[in-house]
């Protein structure tokens, strides 16, 4: 592999599966390489790890009947990853789990990571595809070291080889390129026993078991065991899915991974036949941005018409989605969403590890849940009535949410600004990158910056739930019934409800809450109306104290006429200061806010602690068939990336947005 192809496959790399890939390959993915292991080599494996209840089980956790908010990252990666392993993580889930409760983690370049305040609940979500393989190789002495192909990767992550120069990324990319397609060869050929890489992944599997195990505590923190299913389809369109099991007791011997199969249908079969023998599972699909219109299509895998089979297994195994991550927003996109002033939110529009553009359609949220209502009309119900999550996919064991504490995710390939993108490179520096390669960098008003998608990564995001109290059963089953809502990072708590006689004295009464689950449904329900009934909702939004005042509370609308023609709108309901939304353009006056670039201090206009509102719809007509979500902005703050451009002394990157505005989205609420 030449240098070129070897920095390029850096660049576009998003920590997804294949560090070794360039953009000249039409295919990107770890599975394309081990297309001949499927099936006859490692067949799937349905027996169960049963493991006795862990003490902390018999902890009584008292609870008052109110739900409450809890923030997670259940997208996290450690060095049991082998992309992880290979941008210099060596952070365990254990320390992954120590660092979810406040405590200080090293970065693989050698400066503190530590949480402003800790998290609820954490899932070490590491690839399930040669899990652990790459640490074990690396290690020299052990078992698996002693092959031939494991030689490139010996010491990768020895204290002398952890340096953040473009020679070290090169040597370390290098290194790694050669390491898991000569390991697949050597499976392959029976050079090396399929039990060789079979027992490490169990072990590593153990490991990851072990830890949350350790580390929950309930009422305090929460642990879910967790892998990744690592998937892309054949022009690389990311299909990506995390695992999430609902206990540490009933749990797979191994998980079904890519190396069983790269179809998202086989996996469901898998989990439905664990569920069988008491392994319950849910998954997640995230990225669904980077899929090519793969992720949310109007037909199965192979091309056949969605059935109602098809809609019940895909609702049974898939009840959330991920809307938000470091590799981009997907909500909806500018394209999709043309009268939406702020679809283009952190968007990353290339496929997950390739630098090819990914088609839109089929590739947000909102455009699923259309094309959910188009699908059901057709007679054959709806497989996107999903509710929605956000989280990190961090390969640095650490949920960097944070724009001001921002490192992204792929460890010493992303350690400072200039790797990320956000500082230029010297002169005598950029020089050097365009003579080994003109596809590293990008020249912006003169100056010579990391190109690719890496500057297009974003400091999101979390996930928030409602739930009794902070224990797996309570947090796994709000998952279940979508009560959950997701955040670009900070700690905004969104409520939803719909009824249809919410009336506006309800928010002047202690009661509020009580009386909105009683009469109504909350984010992730159904509301049927009866005749002559209107739907009616109730939006409430607390700011985090710790980020930016709210500026607006929105519903977005989306519902299909008598035609079969799917349609959506963007309503503001409720305003900064108290103003009155314009009923004509149905948006909050300009609240002047902004953003002093020289400092990244905001300015003392107008913002608010909270928003909420009853809100009844304008255009609602008498049987409707429609979805409704919430979604909350904050004032403008700085971007990471500006952060890092003051720090550097510098002014921003132009060709990047300066300021955002951060926001949380709750999950759809479906009106028949």
């Amino acid at each position: 592999m030449s240098k070129k192809v070897i920095v390029v496959a850096v660049l576009i790399c998003s920590g997804g599966a294949a560090l070794w890939f360039s953009q000249r390959q039409p295919s990107v993915g770890a599975e394309h390489l081990v297309d001949t292991l499927r099936s006859k080599i490692f067949e799937a494996d349905y027996r169960v790890l049963s493991l006795p209840a862990p003490a902390d089980q018999d902890q009584r956790v008292v609870e008052d009947g109110s739900r409450r908010p809890f923030f997670g990252d259940v997208h996290v990666h450690t060095t049991l990853s082998f992309d992880g392993f290979s941008v210099g993580t060596i952070a365990t889930p254990a320390d992954a789990y120590r660092y979810a409760r406040g405590e200080p983690l090293q970065h693989p370049a050698g400066f503190e990571m530590k949480l402003r305040e800790p998290l609820d609940f954490y899932a070490v979500s590491d690839h399930a595809m040669f899990m652990g393989v790459a640490r074990e190789a690396a290690t020299v002495g052990s078992d698996y070291s002693k092959h031939n192909s494991s030689q490139s990767i010996h010491g990768l992550n020895d204290p002398e080889r952890r340096g953040t120069d473009l020679l070290s990324t090169l040597k370390r990319i290098k290194a790694f390129s050669n390491f898991l397609p000569e390991n697949v060869n050597a499976i392959k050929s029976g050079e090396i026993p399929v039990s060789d890489a079979l027992d490490v992944m169990s072990a590593a599997w153990r490991e990851t078991v072990e830890a949350a195990r350790r580390y929950n505590e309930p009422g305090k923190f929460t642990t879910l065991v967790a892998y990744e299913f690592t998937s892309t389809a054949a022009d690389a369109g990311n299909l990506h899915r995390n695992v999430i099991f609902r206990n540490t007791e009933q749990l797979p011997v191994q998980p079904f991974s890519t190396l069983h199969s790269a179809n998202p249908e086989d996996l469901w079969d898998w989990m439905d036949a664990m569920r069988e023998q008491g392994v319950e599972s849910l998954a997640i699909p995230h990225n669904s941005n980077g899929s090519n219109g793969h992720m949310f299509e109007m037909t199965k895998s192979d091309g056949s018409p969605i059935d109602a089979a098809y809609v019940q297994q895909r609702l049974r195994n898939e009840p959330v989605v991920e809307i938000t991550q470091i590799k981009g927003t997907s909500e909806t996109h500018p394209a999709l969403s043309t009268r939406d002033e702020w679809a283009g939110f952190e968007i990353t529009n290339e496929r997950v590890a390739s630098s090819l553009m990914s088609v839109p359609e089929g590739s947000y949220v909102r455009h699923a849940l259309k094309r959910g209502l188009v699908l059901e009309k057709m007679g054959v119900g709806n497989p996107y009535d999903f509710a929605v999550i956000g989280s990190s996919d961090t390969h640095n064991a650490a949920s960097g949410v944070s724009e001001d504490d921002y490192v992204s995710k792929l460890g010493l390939i992303s350690a400072d600004g200039k790797l990320r993108g956000s500082v230029p490179f010297a002169w005598w520096e950029g020089l050097a990158i365009k003579l080994a390669t003109q596809d590293l960098v990008q020249t912006v008003d003169g100056k010579t910056y990391t190109g690719g998608a890496l500057p297009t990564f974003g400091a999101s995001g979390l996930a928030g739930v409602w739930a009794e109290a902070n224990t797996r059963e309570h947090i796994y089953q709000a998952f279940r019934r979508g009560e959950t809502f997701a955040t670009s990072g900070p700690r905004i708590s969104l409520r939803f409800f719909a009824g249809s006689d919410f009336d506006d004295d309800m928010l002047k009464s202690n009661d509020v809450l009580a009386e909105a689950y009683k009469r109504g449904v909350t984010m992730g329900g159904h509301l049927t109306l009866q005749d002559e009934q209107q739907p009616t909702f109730i939006l409430w939004a607390m700011a985090d104290a710790n980020s930016a005042p709210l500026q607006r509370l929105q519903i977005i609308k989306g519902w299909i006429d008598d035609d079969g023609e799917v349609h959506e709108a963007v309503y503001d309901t409720a305003c900064a200061g108290g103003v009155d939304v314009d009923p004509v353009t149905q948006r909050c006056p300009d609240n002047g806010a902004n953003v002093d670039l020289s400092n990244c201090e905001l300015s003392a206009s107008s913002g608010a602690a909270q928003l909420r509102t009853v809100w009844r719809d304008p255009s609602y007509s008498q049987g409707q068939r429609a979805f409704y979500y919430a979604r909350v902005l904050e004032n403008p703050s700085c971007r990471w990336s500006t952060w890092d451009a003051i720090r550097a002394g510098l002014n921003p990157r132009p060709d990047f947005p300066a300021t955002i505005q951060e926001r949380a989205w709750s999950s759809a609420i479906q009106v028949y």
